[in-house]
């Protein structure tokens, strides 16, 4: 039995600090399609509508809309990414979940199929005479290549 377990005559649950948060977070990313991350992390970065929102352990909860960005989070000392598009996040105390339209780990980018992409949005941008929707569609499709090359190229590094 623990002193703090003595002092309040309970047990100390597991996975918590003494001041009864939790020590690590349990990460869950989501798609449609999959589940991409379901791991326990140290801290979790992500792309809020309004800027990107850092969460440690015994976060006060929220709910927010995703932007189109990086998500990064440590665990085992290491740092990991992952391109994100569009979506919701839920935090709790111990954990983070993110519903995402599209999501992907930084190591399964084809760097070079982001490049091509990033390289066609441009050009269609450049194009005269093109509608507002297919302005719109260039800009969103750069915006997504650009976001994946970072998120790739920072494995890289």
């Amino acid at each position: 039995m623990t002193s703090a377990e003595q002092e309040t005559g309970l047990p100390l649950a597991t996975g918590l600090r003494m001041d009864g948060l939790p020590q690590q977070i349990e990460l869950s990313v989501v798609t449609p399609d999959k589940e991409v991350v379901h791991e326990t992390v140290d801290s979790v970065t992500f792309p809020g509508k309004r800027g990107y929102l850092g969460i440690l352990p015994g976060h006060a909860p929220l709910l927010t809309e995703l932007a189109t960005g990086e998500i990064d989070y440590f665990t085992h000392g290491k740092k990991h990414y992952l391109a994100v598009f569009w979506g919701f996040a839920e935090v709790l105390p111990d954990r983070v979940i993110v519903l995402a339209h599209t999501a992907e780990r930084a190591e399964d980018i084809d760097i070079e199929r982001a490049e091509r992409a990033r390289q066609r949005a441009e050009e269609r941008l450049k194009k005269p005479g093109e509608t507002d929707l297919d302005l719109e569609r260039a800009r969103v499709a750069l915006e997504r290549a650009v976001v994946r090359l970072q998120a790739a190229k920072r494995l890289l590094r």
